[in-house]
């Protein structure tokens, strides 16, 4: 496992996380958590030297919290780091954001979040988050110490991302980067003014939401000639882990043999070369087809 570290982060953060909202589940009810089967995962997902747990308020209806902090409770507190977002849709008034930050340590049974995040930043988000000053509160949180990191998570334009990280001081920032939105969702824009201003970026969908691992033949045949040996969901997981202002690339892992994969391949990452930048954006171009 390779890890990274940012002049504000100093922490040893693995630079492959387990995403909590992808846990096995019973009867495809979301809130039917296999408890058992999220145990063995993290468990293995420790062994393979995963130091990153990410979860929200509203993962596996409101579940993930509780059932990603319980099978972590086995372990020192200090030896992994714990995500979770403020669920900014439902603050209706200033007071709401202490009271669903409060909540969520009563779930996690934890004094202390490494990582905390505005969940899913938009435009109309962002005006809810000036409105009842969230920001505010949380850089409260901070300086108690029940805030290690502060951040948010994204989704719009460049120009709003702008307009967020200069009106704050953020420690991270979470986006959605993969070889397909890079530039049809203009991530790379995104990931450009966030290294620019020197905030680490954690990368959520590498995968696309498993879109890029079960690409058509007409398209996944361009990756295959370059490296017949390799999945298709490796090329994703490296595309974006190769990036270095990447701190960590969030994957909701299924199986233990899927946390093997991603591990293995965030090991000595590396940047594409030509012959495989030429074959990502002929898969892209053929998928857009």
């Amino acid at each position: 496992m390779e890890y990274r570290k940012f002049a504000e982060i100093p922490e040893k953060v693995s630079l492959l996380g387990f995403g909590g909202m992808r846990f096995p589940v019973r009867d495809d009810q979301p809130e039917n958590i296999v408890e058992e089967g999220v145990q063995a995962l993290i468990d293995h997902a420790r062994e393979r030297g995963i130091t990153y747990f990410d979860t929200a308020y509203s993962y596996h209806g409101g579940r993930s919290e509780e059932v990603l902090s319980g099978a972590l409770r086995k372990y020192p507190r200090n030896s992994y780091y714990l995500a979770d977002k403020l669920p900014i849709w439902l603050i209706k008034e200033a007071a709401d954001t202490e009271k669903y930050f409060m909540e969520q340590l009563e779930r996690c049974q934890t004094e202390y979040f490494d990582f905390y995040l505005v969940h899913s930043l938009d435009r109309y988000k962002y005006e809810i988050c000036e409105k009842y000053h969230v920001y505010d509160a949380l850089k409260r949180f901070r300086s108690e110490g029940r805030i290690r990191h502060l951040g948010f998570s994204f989704h719009d334009t460049p120009e709003i991302l702008e307009k967020i990280v200069s009106d704050h001081t953020w420690d991270f920032a979470q986006i959605q980067l993969n070889y397909l939105d890079w530039e049809m969702q203009d991530a790379k824009g995104q990931y450009e003014i966030l290294e620019s201003r020197g905030i680490p970026c954690i990368v959520m969908e590498p995968n696309r939401g498993g879109a890029l691992t079960s690409l058509p033949e007409s398209s996944a045949k361009f990756l295959k000639e370059v490296h017949p040996e390799r999945s298709l969901g490796s090329w994703a997981i490296r595309f974006a882990a190769s990036k270095p202002g990447v701190l960590c690339v969030l994957s909701g892992m299924e199986s233990e043999a899927v946390v093997d994969e991603n591990a293995a391949t965030v090991t000595g990452v590396t940047p594409f070369d030509e012959r495989e930048e030429r074959a990502v954006g002929q898969a892209v171009d053929m998928f857009l087809k």
